[in-house]
Parts: C-alpha cells; structure tokens; sequence
C-alpha cells in the first residue's frame, strides 16, 4: 500500500511519544510505502485532490529518525489511505483542506478519519449527544450563565472549544474574584462559547484515555496529574500509568459504537474521568504508544493490519 499522513512538520514529532510515527511504522514493518504532507501541501487541480509529498523511510534508532527519499507532486487518489493527523486547532486551513479531501473517492482511497466526520465532531461538543455518560454541562458565551452555572456547583471546569493537549482548561471556583475576568477572556467578551462542567473529584487520580478501533476498545492509559495541576494531559505535565477498562466504560464504548462507525470515525481516542465522558478526540487521537509500552503489546501492528483490510480493493 501507498499511506499518506497529514500531519505537523516532521522535526516537531516526537518519536517516543506520538501515535502518528508509531502507525507510521507499523506500516513500513508490514511492507507499505509511508509519505507525509502537510495541510498547506494540499491542491485542487482541475477538481482532482492533489499533494506536495515527500515519501520518506523510517529509522527509529538513527539521530535523524526518518530519511526523505523522494519529494513530487501527485494525485492522492494514488494512495490506497490517507491519514488525517494534524493536531488542532481546528481552524479555517483546517476546516478547507477536509474539504479538498471530499474530492477523494471512497472507491480509491481511504480517508480516515472521514472529513465529513471531523467536521460534525467539535472534540468538546461531540460528546454531548451522549447524555447519559457526560457530566452536567453547559456551554454558553454569555457571562451571566456561565458564572450562576458555576456558582450552582461550587466548582466547575472551564473548557475552552478548541485547542489541544488541555490548553486553556481552568478549574473555577464560585466566589473567586477572578470568575469574572476568567470568563472575559475565555469568551473574548461573550463572542465565543466556551463549556462549563461539573467538576469530578476522581480526576485526582487520573483521566483515562480509551482508544477505539472502528468503535471497538483497543487500549486505555491512565494519565495522572503533574504536582499542582488538575489536568492529565501530557502536554500539561501528567505522567501515565496502567489501567483497565471497566466494565462500565465498555457499556459507555458500546455506546458511542454505532455513532462513530455511521460517521466514519475509525480510529478515536476518549476521554473519560470517574467512568464519565469527557471528550471525544477525533482529529489526531495519541497515547498509542504509552499503551503499547505499558501493556506490552504491538497495537500499532494492530491498526495496521486492520487498514490493510479497510482500503479499497485494488492493486496494492
């Protein structure tokens, strides 16, 4: 197979950490050709979806852990996959680059996850259709119901739409002086919506991510705090651990099942805190690897043989 990832600029890709080089390579193990662009390298040409690629060949264990073999212009209808990784925000260039990959046909190549899919699934607001596993929530731009939700509570978490990796995410408390200024600026002065929930003491001890496979548990990681935070998020400072799902948490995946695969969103990862959901990561879902590490399996192996399965039937 010929698999093209959009993702971030290979240099800031960390080889121990993202999914998008562990799935990278699975792929070369299993014999298929790897290329990556970014979303500015996407073109339309003559209503053919095209791409500025570089195909590249792994070497996890060299300085420079991938080799650029070849950089051309080609119609990505060539691949048998193209991947959909770049981190969010998602934001205009995002939103017109799924777009262009619209143009792709699903009887050439595999779109993943699928841009209709990624533009119905706000990774805060996605999660909200599932009301039954969320905690109490309210999203609003008005300062006025953000601030009595949060005085109703006690304490609440305030959550910006976008973003990424925990950014911006503020545990408020009623009567702190600072609310009100705290939602200015989250809502740029009542222009943005921003989401309220009840806080969940269980996050003390962890927010645990579900990865799904086509609806389907693959594997979850524990991640803890870091000293004097709240969040769980690597990037925020958390630390990972072992875990189980429970049965609990299969009921809420068994949940979500139907949902992802009637919208084409194959490989999602879940946020989840005191068997509650949280988040819904649609767009460049990670922890593939702290789960491989952990549980001592080869999931990325995993996924890899599955999309050999997924593709289009044809010469590959």
């Amino acid at each position: 197979m010929q698999v093209a990832f959009i993702v971030d600029p290979l240099p800031q890709l960390q080889v121990g950490h993202d999914t998008s080089v562990a799935l990278m390579e699975a792929l070369q193990n299993r014999g298929h050709r790897i290329f990556c662009l970014g979303i500015g390298d996407l073109y339309l040409d003559q209503g053919e979806t095209w791409g500025s690629v570089q195909e590249i060949r792994l070497d996890l264990a060299a300085d420079a852990w991938y080799e650029v073999k070849q950089e051309q212009l080609m119609p990505l209808n060539q691949m048998q996959a193209v991947w959909m990784r770049k981190d969010p925000p998602v934001d205009t260039a995002y939103l017109y680059a799924t777009y262009l990959l619209d143009r792709l046909s699903p009887n050439q190549t595999l779109v993943l996850n699928h841009p209709a899919g990624i533009r119905s699934a706000n990774e805060k607001l996605y999660a909200l259709q599932f009301k039954d596993w969320i905690p109490r929530t309210r999203v609003s731009g008005n300062k006025q119901l953000l601030r009595q939700f949060i005085e109703h509570e006690g304490q609440a978490v305030l959550k910006p739409l976008g973003g990424k990796g925990g950014e911006g995410i503020l545990r408020v408390n009623a009567g702190d002086p600072n609310v009100n200024s705290l939602l200015e600026i989250s809502t740029q002065f009542g222009q943005l919506p921003v989401m309220v929930q009840e806080y969940l003491p269980e996050a003390v001890t962890g927010d645990k991510r579900i990865l799904l496979l086509e609806g389907e548990p693959l594997g979850a990681v524990n991640r803890v705090p870091g000293q004097g935070d709240f969040r769980g998020n690597i990037a925020a400072g958390g630390r990972v651990e072992k875990t189980e799902i429970t049965e609990k948490e299969r009921a809420l995946c068994g949940a979500l099942a139907p949902v992802l695969r009637q919208e084409k969103l194959y490989f999602v990862g879940i946020d989840v805190i005191g068997e509650r959901l949280t988040e819904v990561n649609v767009t460049s879902p990670t922890m593939l690897r702290e789960i491989c590490q952990l549980e001592g399996v080869d999931l990325a192996d995993h996924v890899a043989a599955w999309l050999e399965k997924k593709v289009p039937a044809r010469d590959r």
